[in-house]
């Protein structure tokens, strides 16, 4: 290491990485009631000398940015700090087992924002301001329901590249897959319970209508790349009557070059047929959201910067799709380059058991120093000879920070 980045990775504290996590984990905030938690945020940076700005997305509900640096930034290291509702408010909170961190949250993803609220602490502490990078950071709300914080973000500001620290392991993951949402609706004829041949059961044909279609081979699983999850299902709440109507949503995770259009167009095919098995059935389908992946590649400045760091910090760099729906969708959208990238396990995310590996935690604050300071010295040297960041030449040199 030299120069700039060798400064950042001694003033990394990691016990005050780790204060902020558990700070974090302890301030329940689920989406829609962020404002706690942002307050401590904005106190913690605020009291390290930046401006925050408040960016609002609705009473009592805002974004919190912070720039550094001379230009406009070049790079935002992005962190959700919302959660999904607690699973129990007396357990919710941080525990400490060794070198995991348990509770709601901390792989996702509030590992992730601590570990770039350090990074941005220890930019600051080691480096005066006219030897900062040009990067910036935003913590937003409302990424578990539907992104309007991010939304509200792409609305004002943009940025050539982005991280977003949602759990990968630590894995670089330059793809994203797509998401659909499928809503489905069977009706049938109430009846008493006892007298169910009166009536058509509207749950019993939604049932049917869901196994019909796991018999095409596009939903067989692990013959499919496409991942689902019958998310969710209801009917008549009302006891003693054959339900007339049943709903269910699934959640359909794409792969990244799998258009959104073509799954649905295959859904209404499979569905249409469904009627020659199911007798007396009344289906109406829709689909409220859907959102395209997207393959960056591994041919650009961030996947160089990756590969020297990760031989740096003795870690394994793997490049993967991130195979869930993310503010990486958002961004993309909107132009910009995001890589997805934080520490702990997308598969325990959203349990009972979720946790993160401190150690994970405080090499994803490494990562995101170099990735800040790499890009920064790469986009001047870019710059400098093309007058251009749109393209990058592996073979090109890059000196380091």
């Amino acid at each position: 290491m030299s120069g700039r980045l060798e400064e950042v990775m001694a003033a990394i504290d990691p016990v005050r990485l780790k204060g902020t996590l558990t700070d974090m984990l302890d301030i329940y905030s689920p989406s829609g009631k962020e404002e706690d938690i942002q307050l401590y945020l904005e106190d913690l940076l605020s009291r390290a000398g930046f401006s925050v700005e408040r960016q609002e997305v609705e009473e009592e509900r805002y974004n919190l940015r912070v720039t550094m640096g001379e230009d406009e930034p070049r790079l935002y290291l992005v962190g959700h700090v919302d959660t999904v509702p607690a699973w129990d408010l007396e357990e919710f909170g941080a525990r400490e087992e060794g070198d995991l961190v348990r509770g709601l949250g901390s792989a996702d993803m509030k590992g992730g924002c601590a570990a770039m609220l350090e990074t941005w602490l220890a930019l600051a502490q080691a480096l005066k301001p006219a030897r900062r990078p040009s990067v910036g950071l935003l913590l937003v709300v409302g990424e578990e329901e539907n992104g309007d914080g991010s939304a509200t973000f792409l609305k004002q500001c943009s940025a050539p590249w982005a991280v977003i620290g949602e759990p990968t392991g630590l894995s670089a993951c330059f793809a994203h897959f797509g998401y659909l949402e499928a809503g489905f609706v069977t009706r049938g004829v109430r009846s008493h319970s006892s007298l169910p041949e009166l009536g058509h059961n509207a749950v019993e044909s939604m049932l049917r209508v869901l196994l019909h279609l796991g018999k095409d081979s596009l939903f067989k699983r692990g013959e499919s790349e496409i991942v689902y999850s019958i998310r969710e299902m209801r009917s008549s709440q009302k006891g003693f009557v054959v339900p007339d109507r049943c709903e269910a949503w699934i959640d359909l995770h794409l792969p990244p070059e799998r258009d959104p259009a073509s799954v649905e167009q295959a859904i209404r095919r499979i569905t249409a047929g469904a009627g020659q098995f199911i007798p007396g059935l009344d289906l109406s389908v829709d689909f409220d959201f859907a959102s395209p992946g997207y393959n960056l590649g591994t041919d650009n400045a961030p996947a160089r910067i990756l590969e020297q760091t990760y031989q740096r910090l003795g870690l394994t760099l793997k490049f993967e799709a991130f195979r869930s729906h993310s503010d990486g969708n958002l961004f993309h959208a909107a132009g910009c380059r995001p890589l997805i990238l934080g520490p702990g396990a997308l598969e325990i995310s959203h349990t009972p058991e979720e946790q993160v590996s401190f150690p994970e935690v405080l090499a994803a604050a490494k990562i995101y120093a170099a990735l800040c300071l790499g890009l920064d010295q790469y986009a001047a040297l870019a710059l400098e000879r093309r007058g251009s960041l749109n393209c990058f030449d592996r073979q090109a040199s890059w000196v380091g920070c």
